[in-house]
């Protein structure tokens, strides 16, 4: 049977029998776009953004390399999906209507897309978003006239980076999981082990417990890879007095609430322990000034005041915090909002952040500790639990 075949024998079957999305929940979501839709005279907007469509539809899959477009109009949702991605789609999604196109004819999502925006003015498109394709923009332009498509801006990202009380849920419970596996891999944090195996650990436990298919595998390095942002685990034998940076985020309905450890084989150097005391200060600065009335900006600029006695000393990638929320990979951050110099969004209730405070020095060491964050009424407290030390073990 062809895909279409195949899509109405799983609708009669299981239609929407995985879809963890509560259906009020979903309806909301979709009457708050429409709703900025309407205000910026927009009447569709095609999200091609992996997490974008599960938010408003449910959709979950493991292969986010192929497109995939949830089509959003004043009265019906479309989810296009490619051929081997029908049952994903009809299983896990609700919407009104699904439709497929050949997986190794990517170019022929277009016609489809043309007749369901037959009688559209204006079409919205997050043009950096990962899952666009430029083929299928260009030919949207060329059929539709520039005119007619408009940049989505901020439009989802302003309705993402609130979460609401189900979400942040979601986001307590991944905490737990991530706990569960931080737990494990600094347990397992010895000389003699290699990254690997931690990573293993790690990946163990929290599957063990509940998690999904993590957005982001378990980061493990030790010594002077460490002190190297962006590697991960490999074959290396860690070394007695040495540092074991460790980060990881378990996976519930999508959403994680990721961590930071460092786990030493030795005791802490000076340099250690004073890199580790501004790690902390920093988190407290920060949590302080993640309030409601407060800009972005303003506490990054307050933490870049803590860091300034280390500033030339260690490397930092200068982004105190992230948004994070329901994900897929290649990451979990959710690009919906940064804790960074020229970032003028005003904290909210309801956002959560990673705080990702780590501190490298190039061809030496890594010290990393981190909390996910919920901005409160009044406070900002952390979802996962972690204690800011530095455990050892020989």
């Amino acid at each position: 049977m062809d895909h279409n075949t195949y899509r109405l024998h799983l609708e009669s079957a299981a239609n929407g029998a995985e879809c963890l999305l509560p259906e009020a929940e979903r309806l909301q979501r979709l009457e708050n776009l429409r709703a900025g839709m309407a205000g910026r005279d927009l009447d569709a907007v095609l999200l091609t953004d992996p997490a974008d469509i599960h938010y408003f539809s449910g959709y979950t899959t493991f292969e986010v390399s192929v497109y995939a477009g949830l089509l959003v109009t004043a009265v019906r949702c479309t989810l296009q999906v490619p051929s081997i991605e029908m049952g994903p789609a009809v299983i896990t999604a609700r919407c009104d209507e699904i439709i497929g196109y050949y997986w190794e004819e990517p170019e022929s999502v277009t016609g489809p897309l043309l007749e369901l925006l037959s009688g559209h003015g204006k079409l919205a498109l997050d043009l950096w978003a990962p899952g666009l394709r430029a083929g299928l923009a260009l030919q949207l332009e060329q059929q539709l006239g520039a005119k007619s498509l408009q940049p989505l801006g901020d439009l989802v990202d302003r309705l993402r980076l609130i979460k609401s009380e189900y979400e942040i849920g979601l986001l307590r419970k991944s905490a737990d999981l991530t706990g569960v596996g931080m737990a494990a891999a600094t347990e397992a944090s010895r000389s003699d082990v290699t990254e690997h195996q931690i990573a293993a650990v790690a990946s163990h436990a929290m599957l063990a417990a509940g998690s999904e298919f993590m957005s982001l595998q378990p980061i493990v390095t030790s010594g002077p890879r460490s002190g190297v942002i962006h590697l991960n685990h490999s074959d290396r034998v860690i070394q007695p007095n040495e540092s074991v940076f460790i980060e990881i985020g378990a996976v519930y309905r999508r959403y994680t609430a990721p961590m930071m450890r460092t786990v030493l084989t030795g005791p802490p150097s000076a340099d250690m322990q004073r890199t580790r005391d501004c790690c902390a200060e920093l988190q407290d600065v920060l949590c302080a000034h993640m309030r409601p009335g407060n800009r972005f900006d303003e506490a990054a600029h307050a933490a870049e005041e803590v860091l300034a006695p280390l500033a030339d000393e260690i490397f930092f990638s200068g982004v105190f915090g992230y948004a994070v929320g329901a994900q897929f990979p290649p990451s979990w951050v959710e690009s919906t909002g940064f804790i960074a110099r020229k970032q003028t969004q005003w904290f909210a209730p309801g956002m959560v952040f990673h705080l990702p405070l780590c501190l490298r020095r190039p061809g030496h060491w890594g010290i990393g500790l981190s909390n996910t964050v919920l901005v409160g009424e009044r406070e900002t407290l952390p979802l996962t639990d972690n204690g800011f030390d530095l455990p050892v073990h020989a």
